[in-house]
């Protein structure tokens, strides 16, 4: 909100002068009414491994972050840039393996990945779209000094927060929205059903799409509902849905009706016992059969997890370098690989500077922030790390900007990402702004929201 000089930047001004005649007690009564519309809308989050009950609501900030236009330009030429050139990526190994055979990506990195799956290769899918819908971590470490955190391309949740701030920004502080052009979102399941439509098997015209969900235990079952009523499109679960002569039909109570576009928001692991995991309950028998044969789509594609390993984030650069022959307009944070010796060395002599992350870990589990970290955790993680060092990478601890935040104490600085949804169809699309997370907890650098983070309305200022 301010610059380095500690003046309010231009775009905040109008919202420091608003915020300049409202009380402590304002701020918590719209803050417990935007707490009472979540929980009456059954906007949950679930946590694992909880004892003091599994659902609970995500905190929401009433400080909006605000984007100039000129920032939002630069972010949207970038992540086109990035989803365009891991699509490529993904295209690649799965067919040619030119990447691989140049030797700008180590093979076995890829070959030898968990996440990579053989059964997909040559398998054409449609527009060679892989990843149909990706969530982008961005964070920021000075003016105009934007890094790419992680790329998100399996089943990137949170974009229903994102929905759902804004609506209740809107229903709660309208006023604020007669100070600022805010570009809007809310066309963003119309986008995201028109993307799906794009990718449809050949020859169909009309194609039926549906959103399978794990079930209502899931953490983003709600995300799940919400999607697919803003959609106008059915929520099935794996038992909802059966295979016969290589096309997906779904049961409905006027008989079988061909299914066209599966959104799958589960795991490649678990979508079909007959070629993944024999054990699972939530997929369909026969699905991938479907899937070679041509005769449905599964957005995201299967495989795709291989690009958003944190081994593989090293190599985004580069992969622009290789398909689109640019310089990457988003940088990555910088990243020391475990498995190489050198990089080893300096970060275990350097545990307390540094962010250590399991190369598969996801939801700010499986990590360790050195300066916030006991001696003993330090050393515990050490032990880890010494044992399967290959497992990690390492990446400094930047200086991340903060965003005013309504907190206990009052309004104070707190740490934020970003995640923008990039659509993937016949071309790349995505809404302006994104879902800001914000760690909540004093000086925590982990914004998840199974960690303890919250999040805000973001808005990107109309040109």
């Amino acid at each position: 909100m301010s610059g380095l000089d500690g003046r309010i930047l231009p775009h905040y001004q109008p919202y420091a002068s608003w915020r300049e005649g409202r009380s402590t007690e304002y701020f918590v009564q719209k803050r417990n009414e935007a707490d009472a519309m979540f929980r009456r809308a059954g906007i949950t989050f679930a946590v694992y491994g909880e004892e003091s009950g599994t659902e609970r609501l995500i905190p929401f900030d009433l400080v909006p972050r605000i984007l100039p236009t000129a920032e939002w330009e630069l972010l949207a030429r970038g992540l086109v840039q990035r989803v365009g050139a891991l699509n490529r990526f993904l295209h690649d190994i799965y067919h040619d393996q030119a990447i691989l055979n140049e030797g700008i990506v180590p093979p076995r990195k890829v070959l030898e990945n968990a996440q990579y799956r053989p059964e997909m290769r040559g398998l054409a899918v449609p527009g060679e779209v892989y990843a149909h819908i990706a969530g982008i971590d961005i964070v920021r470490a000075g003016p105009g000094e934007f890094y790419v955190l992680e790329d998100n391309l399996r089943v990137p949740s949170g974009v229903s927060y994102m929905l759902e701030n804004r609506k209740v920004m809107m229903r709660l502080l309208p006023e604020l929205f007669a100070l600022y052009p805010v570009e809007p979102i809310e066309h963003y399941p119309d986008l995201l059903l028109d993307t799906l439509h794009q990718v449809a098997p050949g020859g169909v015209n009309e194609p039926t799409v549906v959103l399978l969900t794990p079930g209502h235990y899931n953490s983003a079952y709600f995300e799940h509902t919400f999607l697919a009523q803003q959609m106008g499109i059915d929520l099935v679960e794996g038992q909802d849905l059966f295979v016969r002569d290589d096309t997906v039909y779904m049961r409905t109570t006027r008989g079988p009706q061909r299914v066209d576009v599966i959104y799958r928001r589960v795991d490649d692991d678990f979508l079909d016992p007959q070629v993944f995991r024999p054990d699972s309950s939530l997929g369909v028998p026969g699905l991938f059969s479907a899937y070679r044969a041509g005769r449905v789509t599964l957005a995201n594609a299967i495989g795709t997890g291989v690009a958003d390993d944190k081994s593989m984030y090293l190599h985004v650069p580069d992969m622009i370098r290789f398909y689109l022959d640019e310089e990457p307009i988003l940088n990555n944070v910088p990243t020391y690989q475990l498995r190489r010796r050198d990089d080893l060395k300096y970060v275990l002599d350097h545990l307390e500077e540094l962010v250590v992350k399991e190369v598969h870990g996801a939801g700010g589990y499986g990590m360790l922030i050195g300066p916030a970290a006991t001696q003993a955790e330090r050393e515990e993680f050490r032990a880890r790390i010494v044992a399967s060092p290959e497992k990690y990478i390492a990446q400094p601890t930047l200086s991340l900007s903060t965003c005013p935040t309504f907190v206990e104490s009052g309004i104070a600085p707190r740490h934020i990402d970003l995640r923008p949804f990039v659509l993937s169809g016949r071309g790349i699309r995505m809404v302006p702004g994104g879902l800001t997370r914000v760690a909540l907890r004093e000086g925590s650098l982990v914004v998840n929201s199974s960690q303890g983070g919250g999040t805000k309305d973001t808005w990107v200022l109309e040109a």
